[in-house]
């Protein structure tokens, strides 16, 4: 047990709050909230809108928690999260496992009663492939962590999407691989400027196991898929050109600091973990803005 597990003083509500990862869950209700608006040329019910976003929010935040638990050691280790609430035991194991089962438990019962169980059963895959999957398992065997593991993170906008129409659709799908695309080069970046930490701590992430130079090249690759994937919405017909500008603008920026982390500067791999924060809300917000704006360019109803 650490120092600070010895010290730590009571539980606050503070601590609560930080073990659900409140930023993370923020930006994918961002992602779910634009899965709801796009599945519709109108406006979302409310009851919709507000029970769908609590109930995703509320399992996202469940498998935060479970992530805190189950990452409890490790976290002692790295300088990045030795002071979380449940690393100095100012949340005990017992009461963060409860307060994540009643996270868990009040979402899955708002989607079941208030929302549709597809949307429901979808949420729970995404915790389960999350918390148990990608926590317990993947985040350890093997390098390629994140990249099998993003599924269950990209998996919001499909769950806005599904709240409102009660089906998998194209589009929906479309939306996910964007998330898809977007997390390893997020991930690796950070990854690059905290590998010291991961390697202390033996958890095999790309620039542990394969270096840098390796790992930034993978950035640069996966940030083409990505720029790719993110002018699908316009050639499909979910999007028109002013999330065509947008977007290409903002994958432009992205592949800029890609560039820069293979060429070696020293403060790219932190400037593009923080860039790709912005760069995920920015487009899917400039998404809804083409939706709402230009609804003309909403043509191809086959596909949703």
């Amino acid at each position: 047990m650490s120092t600070d597990a010895v010290n730590a003083g009571p539980a606050r509500w503070q601590d609560y709050y930080e073990i659900t990862k409140p930023n993370v869950v923020y930006l994918m209700l961002v992602t779910s909230a634009v899965g709801m608006f796009m599945a519709t040329p109108g406006v979302v019910p409310w009851e919709v809108l507000l029970y769908g976003n609590v109930g995703i929010g509320l399992c996202a935040a469940a498998g935060a928690v479970i992530n805190h638990l189950v990452d409890e050691r490790i976290d002692n280790i790295m300088a990045r999260t030795h002071n979380r609430p449940i690393a100095t035991g100012r949340v005990g194991k017992l009461q963060a496992g409860l307060f994540a089962a009643v996270l868990g438990g009040l979402g899955m019962a708002l989607l079941i009663i208030k929302i549709n169980s597809l949307t429901a059963w979808l949420t729970l895959f995404s915790l389960i492939g999350y918390a148990g999957i990608y926590t317990l398992w993947l985040k350890r065997a093997t390098p390629q962590n994140i990249v099998i593991g993003g599924l269950p993170g990209a998996a919001p906008p499909l769950l806005g999407w599904t709240a409102v129409t009660n089906e998998v659709q194209g589009h929906g799908l479309l939306l996910v691989l964007i998330v898809f695309a977007w997390t390893p080069p997020h991930f690796w970046a950070l990854a690059i400027h905290r590998r010291e930490d991961y390697a202390k701590a033996g958890i095999p992430m790309l620039p542990v196991t394969h270096g840098v130079k390796y790992t930034s090249l993978h950035i640069l690759l996966y940030t083409l898929v990505l720029l790719a994937a993110a002018l699908l919405p316009f050639a499909t017909g979910l999007s028109g050109m002013l999330y065509l500008v947008g977007s290409t603008v903002l994958s432009l920026i992205f592949l800029y600091w890609a560039i820069a982390i293979v060429r070696g500067h020293p403060g790219a791999p932190m400037a593009t973990f923080k860039f790709s924060l912005i760069y995920l809300m920015l487009i899917f917000v400039i998404m809804l803005l083409d939706h709402y704006l230009f609804p003309q360019t909403i043509i191809i109803e086959g596909l949703r």
